[in-house]
């Protein structure tokens, strides 16, 4: 099923799961659903996560350095599950590790741990087949990442195989702040909502937001903002026992 935004724009909170650690994440991710995100996304510590700008590659090197792995991660989400009950949760990770796991074995997992639904950044719609029946036995939303260069047919595809929300990538690119939205994420979601308002399906804008001014801009035309390398910034240049209180005022401050 969607997953729920509780206020227009939704807020998803991205977290390198295991920066600077563990119980940290865990604290920093209790202190952003309790000031205003709706989902929190776990992301998964690879070793190459191209994808992914600077502050989340040092993130995720840091952690895997640690010898972070997906289970410790699928545990930080059963805790949250725990702690807060409504709050989303989705797992955010690369394929590679999901594979290494085995797919049934991961959304078995997954399902156990609580999540609500997953996003791996390089499954393709086109070749899902297996991703999906295994997500839909397991009874988790999948959430596909839509680009401005996408044709239309592939949006009608990725808004058809996406049960939680669309992740509309608001340029073309890596992850990483910006000074203001992109004008390509509009667009896309004005081409999106073709296909995802029959299905009721919402729509998160994310790469590149990163303050209240993104975030009013995002609630103009989109469901949710996806906030990223900001929080992983403000996490890294933070002392671990002062994190959570600095990402609570921040999630905070975005709908001041």
């Amino acid at each position: 099923m969607p997953i729920s935004f509780q206020c227009k724009p939704g807020i998803v909170a991205y977290l390198t799961a295991g920066d600077p650690d563990l119980a940290t994440t865990r604290e920093i991710a209790l202190a952003a659903i309790d000031n205003g995100a709706d989902v929190i996304e776990l992301g998964v510590p690879f070793s190459d996560p191209l994808a992914d700008g600077p502050v989340i590659q040092r993130a995720s090197q840091r952690a895997v350095a640690r010898g972070v792995r997906q289970t410790d991660v699928l545990k930080v989400a059963r805790l949250l599950r725990a702690a807060r009950p409504g709050c989303g949760i989705v797992i955010f990770s690369y394929l590679n590790p999901v594979v290494r796991m085995g797919m049934k074995q991961f959304c078995a997992a997954a399902k156990d741990a609580g999540v609500d639904g997953l996003l791996l950044t390089d499954m393709i719609v086109e070749e899902a087949d297996e991703y999906l029946a295994e997500m839909k036995v397991n009874g988790l939303a999948p959430v596909f990442l839509a680009a401005p260069t996408s044709p239309d047919a592939r949006l009608k595809a990725i808004a058809e195989a996406s049960k939680g929300f669309v992740y509309a990538i608001s340029r073309v690119g890596i992850t990483g702040t910006q000074q203001k939205v992109a004008g390509d994420a509009s667009e896309l979601v004005a081409r999106l909502r073709v296909f995802t308002e029959p299905l009721r399906i919402p729509i998160a804008v994310g790469f590149g937001i990163s303050n209240a001014e993104h975030v009013r801009a995002v609630a103009e035309f989109a469901d949710a903002a996806v906030i990223g390398s900001a929080l992983v910034a403000l996490i890294e240049r933070s002392k671990s026992a002062e994190a959570a209180e600095a990402v609570g005022k921040f999630i905070a401050g975005l709908r001041a």
